[in-house]
């Protein structure tokens, strides 16, 4: 009831339902009043008389609605009106004064909002019905005066001796009741629902709508997950497990009146009315295993152990007492089969109170030594999986701590009732969107599920990488189910977040990242674990030593990495194994395919091959697409220093053109395959032998080193001359064998797997047990932006689909 636009829309739904039924209205204070009334009550006590301003602001706001939806200010109404909130400034006087709220000058000025809204609606009614009975739920609702839980024999026996007064239609604050001495409590926030349910109750009622500003129950919560759906049945079961664990769509005591007569629930949005919404019945039945996913924020742990525990007398009996003394309610609680220790979440507004309890309660204990001294965890959330169907279903809680490893997310307590109908995990608050993302795309299927992708690098990979994705985006999100996102891009001077995590704009991301702020690659990093996106794949397309640097710090993130930067592959032994022991504790992918070979599956079958038993005896490759290119277009006429220059301009080599020239990046690619095979060696293990003069590699310019290269002609040529004079091929040539590698120029026969290797094409050769007479081979294009970029494509659907 936020608004008289709101209030009036309430007026086709009893038309509707006047036609056939009797009807009794249960409505709750306005929006956002019953907060202003707690915060007036805060300020009361602490000797701030900024109540009265929001008194004032409730008093308007109240004459404003009225006038709005009679177009009138009704002299009797605005009365009492006025005499509801002079009450209430009396009652906050009083707070004021004393410094300190009773239950009941505390309940007196949280329920006034109820009591201001059923004196509004009932006006804007009379104008419309015939006849409208305003009722006093405390002449029926009935709670003891010492605990203020409702008497419902009480409570059932004054509903029937008012049954008569009943008309057609009835009108009711809800969140009210009485005491057994008839002064006013309130059923707890959300009691305006539980109102509803217990005269739905007290009246057997053919049905219970609760109507609000949602479509209903949702498989999670809509402001976290967007992809979200409107779950239409549950049971009456399942309902209260959501409910409990921070659905806020309905207020869990309300399903228990309704379910002890089997009155059905139903959820509908006040906004949305030709939404059928969630209906809520006993024993329905669907295929669903886990219907639905909720989440309560400010959670603590309170932790207690002891290797004397077992021998306490009464001691869970002591400690659930003390807690219930003092009004803390548990959240949840775990065991350890021991008795060693016991663990309960409550709420972090409690924390503190329930520590000096706790401690108080067991402190000869303590003094004793036979318990530690409690310890309490902060900013936790719990996260829960709710289905009737969950029960005996194999499986379900190794999807749900599968799909929290591959992310990263630690639980730090674990419960599951015996009924099976939910299992409840404590994470940090900080992971409860990626959380809560992770397991609905896990457990509802038909939803896509979302790829965040992180990269560095623009340059000519990286733009087809980034041209790739955009072409393939619609295809893998109606195929595959993938929705594949850039969050962040970056080069050497600008980098762009989309913190809204939306996906940055593929036809105009040149624009944006122009527009960016500053690069460095600690503020980029830093920006993805701030995000802490689900399934984040970071994507270094350079061949920069300082990005390399940090790949440790980002697989410990729970981030995979897809790269064709080869420095921390072929970085010491040490650090190599360090990254290979992170990918595996934390449970993130390090893949680098286009390391050796570009877009051919080099590395990937060769993990194949060992992890399949296979033993690597020999590897003999061509693995530069560079250098092949320039040995199969020289032909002796052009000099080799042009041959280079055009590689160099269709970007087949490296724009300094030494890079490839000198070797070494086919010593790395080397050293890659050699480690991949199960062999520990180092960059300084693998020799290389260099075909081009050194002065010409020395040279301080590329322009000098070209200079140089054109002096070298004849060298070059000489080489050319002796591979046509023996009728062979010319190919710079990686091998590895008995723990050796090495890199050499090669003169090839033409019965040789080398001999007519074209263009820029890489080939690489394994000889293993299994393949021990005719060798494995891979073969195809080994150099290019397309082909490169194809090959990381490859490493994110490896990791997409890894899960």
């Amino acid at each position: 009831m936020g608004s008289a636009a709101a209030i009036k829309s309430i007026k086709p739904i009893l038309e509707s339902r006047l036609k056939q039924s009797q009807l009794l209205v249960i409505v709750s204070a306005m929006s956002g009043v019953t907060n202003q009334l707690i915060e007036a009550i805060e300020l009361a006590k602490n000797d701030d008389v900024g109540y009265d301003n929001i008194v004032a602001r409730i008093e308007q706001a109240h004459l404003d609605t009225l006038e709005e939806l009679t177009n009138e200010q009704p002299v009797e109404t605005v009365t009492e009106i006025k005499q509801i909130l002079t009450e209430l400034r009396s009652v906050l006087n009083g707070i004021h004064a004393l410094k300190e709220a009773t239950v009941k000058s505390h309940d007196t000025v949280s329920s006034t909002g109820e009591r201001l809204s059923s004196v509004i609606i009932h006006k804007y009614l009379q104008s419309i019905f015939a006849e409208v009975t305003l009722m006093d739920p405390r002449d029926i609702i009935t709670c003891s005066t010492d605990q203020g839980n409702v008497l419902m024999k009480e409570s059932m026996e004054k509903a029937k001796s008012q049954y008569s007064t009943l008309t057609k239609l009835n009108l009711c604050p809800g969140f009210i009741a009485g005491d057994e001495a008839g002064r006013l409590v309130t059923l707890g926030r959300g009691g305006s629902d539980y109102s509803a349910a217990l005269f739905a109750n007290f009246y057997y009622a053919d049905l219970l709508e609760i109507w609000s500003d949602v479509d209903g129950l949702m498989t999670a919560d809509p402001r976290l997950v967007p992809n979200a759906n409107l779950i239409d049945n549950l049971s009456y079961e399942e309902a209260l497990e959501l409910s409990h664990f921070g659905a806020k769509v309905i207020y869990p005591p309300s399903i228990q009146p309704a379910m002890s007569r089997d009155i059905p629930i139903k959820v509908r949005n006040t906004f949305n009315q030709k939404n059928s919404g969630t209906s809520i019945i006993r024993g329905y039945k669907d295929d669903f295993i886990v219907r639905g996913i909720s989440s309560i924020k400010g959670i603590s742990l309170l932790n207690l152990k002891g290797v004397s525990m077992v021998g306490i007398p009464n001691f869970s009996y002591r400690l659930f007492q003390a807690l219930s003394e003092n009004r803390i309610n548990v959240i949840l609680i775990t065991q350890a089969s021991s008795e060693h220790t016991i663990c309960i979440g409550i709420e972090s507004q409690d924390h503190s109170l329930a520590e000096k309890v706790i401690n108080k309660t067991f402190f000869y204990e303590i003094e004793a030594k036979k318990i530690d001294p409690i310890k309490v965890e902060n900013e936790l959330a719990i996260v829960a999986l709710v289905g009737a169907n969950m029960k005996d279903q194999v499986g379900i809680g190794g999807q749900l701590f599968s799909a929290l490893g591959r992310n990263g997310i630690s639980s730090k307590a674990i419960a599951q009732g015996s009924s099976e109908r939910n299992i409840s995990v404590v994470i940090a608050e900080k992971d409860l969107t990626k959380t809560i993302n992770s397991l609905h795309e896990t457990f509802f299927e038909n939803e896509l599920k979302r790829i965040n992708l992180f990269m560095v690098g623009v340059g000519n990979v990286g733009k087809s990488l980034l041209s790739q994705i955009k072409k393939q985006q619609d295809f893998l999100r109606s195929e595959h189910h993938l929705d594949l996102q850039v969050i962040a891009l970056a080069n050497s001077r600008k980098m762009v977040i989309d913190t809204e995590t939306k996906g940055i704009n593929l036809a105009n991301w040149e624009t944006e990242l122009k527009n960016g702020i500053d690069y460095s690659i600690e503020s980029f990093i830093s920006e993805i674990d701030s995000l802490n996106l689900r399934n984040s794949i970071f994507l270094d397309i350079t061949a920069s030593q300082e990005v390399a640097g940090k790949y440790a710090d980002i697989l410990k993130m729970s981030v995979s990495i897809a790269t064709p930067n080869k420095i921390a592959a072929t970085a010491s032994q040490d650090s190599f194994s360090t990254l290979k022991h992170l990918e595996r504790k934390y449970k993130a992918q390090y893949l680098f395919e286009t390391n050796v070979c570009a877009g051919l599956p080099v590395i990937s079958t060769l993990r194949d091959l060992v992890k399949s038993g296979d033993k690597i005896h020999k590897i003999e490759a061509v693995l530069s697409g560079t250098l092949n290119f320039l040995f199969n277009n020289y032909d002796g006429v052009n000099s080799f220093a042009s041959i280079v220059k055009r590689a160099k301009d269709e970007g087949y080599s490296e724009p300094d053109p030494r890079l490839d020239l000198s070797g070494e990046d086919v010593r790395r690619k080397i050293l890659i395959l050699s480690r991949e095979s199960g062999h520990h060696m180092e960059m300084m293990d693998v020799a290389g032998e260099s075909f081009v003069p050194e002065h010409c590699m020395n040279a301080e310019t590329v322009e000098e080193f070209f200079n140089r290269l054109e002096d070298e002609e004849d060298h070059f040529r000489q080489l050319y001359e002796k591979s046509q004079q023996e009728n062979k091929k010319i190919r710079y040539v990686a091998q590895f064998e008995d723990g050796k590698a090495k890199t050499s120029l090669q003169f090839v026969n033409s019965d040789h797997p080398f001999y007519n290797l074209e263009g820029s094409d890489n080939i690489v050769l394994f000889f293993t047990d299994r393949y021990s007479q005719q060798p494995l081979v891979i073969k195809g294009a080994g150099a290019g932006a397309e082909v490169t970029a194809s090959g990381i494509f490859g490493d994110i659907m490896k990791i997409s689909s890894a899960n």
